[in-house]
């Protein structure tokens, strides 16, 4: 027991050490995201009054920036040199098409669950359970499309579940710690909006840290008004750090089996 600890202990410090280099390395990505963010809030203004042709921008914006997040990450992940203006320019594009289809396989099963909860208003659990699921298999599809090759959205799809059956406990053991203090409804919140998605929706990818970030300030005692201005600040590197470590950890977890990691650390420890 103690060697497993001592291992999973080992993966996270190495991946929030490479995670600080590469935050040192793509700062820019920061800045980027809050003007991904302007862009992502001004396209709804636009699109709100176009009904179904602005629903269909918002999806190509929407895939437009968030496979520009995702390239950007790359780059600081795995870039040699520090991230420029231009790299930020570039990445606009990037996995867009990856993005548009997985969100269309995910579309319909969706629909069919509102079309459901409208329908029977007491379908919420099995909505909400839905959801849930959808979150927990599909957790790292981000992770997927840019730092693995796949031939389809449905591999994409595979891909994130497999990853997921093999490394559920280290995956998923960071967010538990971040959000067991801050309660079950919280969580189920979160699962909630970010099923619908699999996480490749840009609103709900800004959300998140800002919720999350927002409820801690709150349990620690701060004014509303103060907590709200905390947030805005702090949401852009959260974010950013937040999509960073996520990769590191994706590639450590892909690179390696639970055993391996488990075998090597008896070498770290003797090191010591």
């Amino acid at each position: 027991m103690l060697t497993v600890v001592t291992s999973t202990l080992h993966l996270y410090r190495e991946a929030l050490h490479a995670t600080s280099r590469s935050l040192v390395r793509g700062w820019l990505a920061i800045p980027a995201v809050i003007v991904f963010t302007l862009l992502m809030l001004l396209a709804h203004q636009i699109a709100r009054p176009l009904g179904m042709l602005g629903g269909f921008l918002l999806g190509a914006v929407n895939a437009c920036l968030i496979g520009a997040t995702l390239s950007v990450i790359e780059q600081a992940i795995r870039g040699m040199r520090p991230l420029t203006i231009g790299d930020v320019i570039e990445s606009m594009g990037h996995y867009f098409w990856d993005v548009i289809s997985v969100g269309f396989v995910l579309w319909i099963p969706t629909m069919l669950l509102d079309t459901s909860l409208r329908a029977n208003p007491d379908s919420q659990f099995l909505v909400t359970a839905c959801l849930l699921l959808v979150f927990i298999l599909l957790n790292p599809a981000p992770e997927v499309i840019y730092l693995t090759r796949h031939d389809s959205p449905l591999d994409v799809l595979k891909r994130s579940y497999d990853f997921v059956l093999d490394n559920w406990i280290e995956w998923f053991l960071p967010m538990a710690l971040v959000l067991a203090p801050l309660g079950l409804s919280l969580f189920f919140k979160l699962s909630s909006q970010l099923g619908r998605g699999a996480g490749l929706d840009f609103i709900q990818l800004v959300f998140v840290p800002f919720t999350v970030l927002s409820a801690w300030l709150t349990d620690f005692g701060i004014s509303a008004e103060l907590t709200g201005m905390i947030a805005l600040l702090l949401t852009p590197p959260l974010m950013v750090g937040m999509l960073i470590f996520r990769g590191h950890l994706f590639i450590a977890l892909s690179a390696t089996s639970r055993r391996q990691r488990l075998y090597q650390s008896q070498f770290h420890d003797s090191a010591r």
